[in-house]
């Protein structure tokens, strides 16, 4: 009998077991369902961001490779123009050197009527007069790296007298390279870029005023050589002219200029063998220097000044001046105001001479980029002559066109 209960015992506690394992095991796989459909809800959320990722990494892949491409055209591509044939900086050659072969042409044109209350000589008129309007074209041609020829051609447009497509103003063909830029033409010598063409800010065929009426703005058979290291600009410029005056050299304008950030400064020296017929008379020497700067403020200041000899013989030696000051202060982006002074001596007597001084005062309206509008007074105080005034309005609109191939 306590054999069948024990039996009975142990067959009842093996049931319970098992049962009770299939219980737990039933528990659990309904907990790892239930996770399951957990993990599946997740993942469902998950979908837009995984597609999001994808698409975003597509698109990755094309534009990296269109940046290589675009890499790769650059090498044989034009590259930006270049406003001027100036020798370039240490920093400009650099840069240059990473670039393809270039080809630029450009046409511009200028045109700047005036309207004026003009007394003069003791007599008043009102007059339509120009402030050196001219037009012109430009191409350059790089057949080498750093190496590049220059052809630029330029003319007045007279608009105080019809409309004329007036005299050449600057004709001339350069090479330019890492060495330096050589021309050969009618050009702008040294005298007028590193000097006048700091103060000549004004909206006048005159301008710079001191600087104007015996000083040099274009030279014809002229060579020239120019060259930029670090801050520095060195320019020499002869006139070789056989018809005329000397059979070698008849003008020779050198000088160096020093350019940083909003600084300039420049010094320059100029001989002129000056004729009569076949005669010889003696020779002109001018010593110039210019000082320039802008403020934060946006104010520009700048000075210009020439000492003249002229040497004759011991009795007609002179010696002449001029010096000009001009300003210039922005008021918002589109007006400004200019002003300048300046003085000029010619070294002749009295019965002669036409030493004056003077002012003037401009206002401008610019509503555009390249169109502006002016009133401007200006005096002309002579110590011999009768005094100069004039009250004008005018306009200058400026065109331009650049391909680039």
């Amino acid at each position: 009998m306590r054999v069948k209960l024990i039996c009975l015992l142990f067959t009842a506690a093996n049931v319970f077991s098992v049962y009770g394992q299939e219980v737990g095991e039933e528990q659990e796989l309904n907990n790892l369902k239930s996770e399951l459909s957990q993990i599946k809800a997740q993942l469902a959320l998950l979908e837009p961001l995984m597609l999001q990722f994808e698409a975003i990494n597509r698109r990755i892949k094309v534009l990296e490779q269109q940046q290589k491409n675009h890499t790769k055209m650059a090498s044989s591509s034009a590259s930006p123009p270049r406003e001027t044939p100036l020798p370039k900086s240490e920093e400009q050659q650099l840069s240059h050197q990473t670039r393809g072969l270039e080809r630029e042409a450009k046409i511009y044109a200028t045109l700047r009527p005036t309207l004026g209350y003009i007394d003069e000589n003791n007599e008043s008129q009102w007059d339509v007069r120009d402030a050196l309007s001219h037009a012109g074209f430009k191409s350059t041609v790089e057949f080498t790296d750093n190496w590049q020829g220059i052809l630029h051609g330029e003319w007045g447009i007279d608009l105080s007298n019809n409309g004329d497509f007036g005299k050449a103003r600057q004709v001339y063909v350069a090479l330019d390279s890492p060495y330096g830029t050589v021309g050969i033409g009618k050009q702008r010598p040294a005298q007028y870029l590193f000097i006048a063409e700091y103060v000549d800010i004004f909206n006048h065929g005159n301008s710079p005023f001191a600087y104007d009426p015996e000083s040099l703005f274009f030279v014809d058979n002229l060579l020239s050589y120019q060259i930029s290291k670090g801050h520095f600009t060195w320019m020499l410029v002869s006139q070789f002219d056989g018809a005329e005056g000397d059979n070698n050299s008849d003008l020779i304008n050198g000088g160096v200029s020093y350019d940083k950030d909003n600084l300039h400064i420049a010094i320059t020296y100029t001989k002129i063998s000056e004729y009569e017929g076949e005669r010889e008379l003696d020779d002109n020497e001018i010593l110039g220097g210019s000082f320039a700067y802008t403020f934060d403020s946006g104010l520009y200041f700048a000075l210009g000044y020439q000492d003249k000899k002229y040497s004759r013989d011991l009795i007609h030696d002179k010696q002449g001046h001029t010096f000009d000051m001009s300003m210039a202060y922005p008021f918002g982006k589109y007006y400004k105001v200019k002003a300048g002074y300046f003085d000029f001596d010619d070294g002749h007597s009295a019965n002669k001479t036409h030493k004056f001084h003077g002012a003037n005062l401009t206002f401008e309206w610019l509503p555009v980029e390249k169109l502006r509008l002016h009133v401007e007074f200006l005096h002309r105080d002579f110590e011999y002559l009768a005094d100069f005034n004039s009250l004008s309005i005018g306009f200058r609109y400026d065109y331009a066109e650049v391909w680039r191939y």
